[in-house]
């Protein structure tokens, strides 16, 4: 099978142009065929604050009314991609910047409203692997935004992890796929306050563990039932690490990075 990474950067790097620079340095440097899927970031609350459209927060997780699916197109595949795409080419990885909607690449449904309702947000239905394999071939290298879309032509607003997660998944039916999550920290960390608390391996037993005493937790939680959802599903290998060690984590240097197993 070829082998093929597909990478998701998020976190604050996304709102800092010194780390997102040495983030895509690194990014562009890897000698082997690769998808980025990026977050948003804070830029969208910041532009939305400045156009009048108030941004509502529910556990974490953004409200997504006309008027913010708006602004979240805007800002995710308009001025964050694209920026991404433009500095990519800068350092001379050919890259083309995507939505889900672009070639039917990524296809969702809205999601249904229950005790929240949190408007035009997706879950994820359908992949395209076919398409996005096609890009690859033509030694394209895909950059998504978070953004799906409907059968009724609407775009959604898509959580990244997931996102990345649905495309390593799809992916990994005909290639070797590794998955890594990139952000500020240098891994899934045993103490919040201290960055070198990096939880070397995790296993489904000792994640269970971690959450129940309460060391995993908030967000944490969701990115990581994404990982092993796709370590389940045919992932070979997922990392959680620091933006800046992306290339050391690939490598497997020992203490960089989370790495996560199914066990024995």
């Amino acid at each position: 099978m070829n082998s093929l990474t597909v990478i998701k950067i998020g976190g604050n790097v996304i709102d800092n142009p010194e780390a997102l620079t040495r983030f895509l340095t690194g990014f562009s440097r890897l000698n082997s065929r690769k998808i980025l899927i990026h977050g948003g970031g804070k830029v969208a609350t910041q532009v939305a604050e400045k156009l009048g459209v108030q941004t509502t927060m529910v556990e974490g997780r953004r409200i997504t009314d006309q008027p913010m699916l708006d602004v979240v197109t805007m800002v995710y595949g308009g001025l964050v991609n694209k920026q991404i795409v433009a500095r990519l080419q800068s350092l001379g990885t050919d890259a083309i910047g995507l939505t889900g909607a672009d070639a039917d690449t990524v296809r969702s449904k809205k999601r249904a409203v229950g005790t929240i309702d949190y408007g035009y947000v997706g879950d994820i239905e359908e992949v395209n692997s076919g398409q996005i394999q096609y890009f690859i071939r033509q030694n394209l290298t895909p950059v998504f935004a978070p953004l799906t879309y409907s059968r009724e032509g609407s775009l959604l607003n898509t959580n990244a992890d997931t996102m990345a997660s649905a495309i390593a998944v799809d992916l990994g039916r005909r290639n070797a796929v590794t998955l890594v999550y990139c952000f500020e920290k240098k891994g899934v960390l045993s103490d919040p306050a201290d960055d070198e608390s990096v939880i070397s391996q995790l296993t489904p037993e000792s994640y269970a563990e971690y959450k129940s005493s309460g060391v995993i937790s908030k967000g944490m939680i969701p990115k990581l039932d994404n990982a092993f959802d796709a370590l389940n599903k045919g992932v070979k290998k997922v990392i959680i690490c620091h933006a800046d060690q992306l290339g050391e984590a690939l490598e497997g240097k020992p203490g960089v990075g989370t790495g996560l197993s199914l066990g024995v």
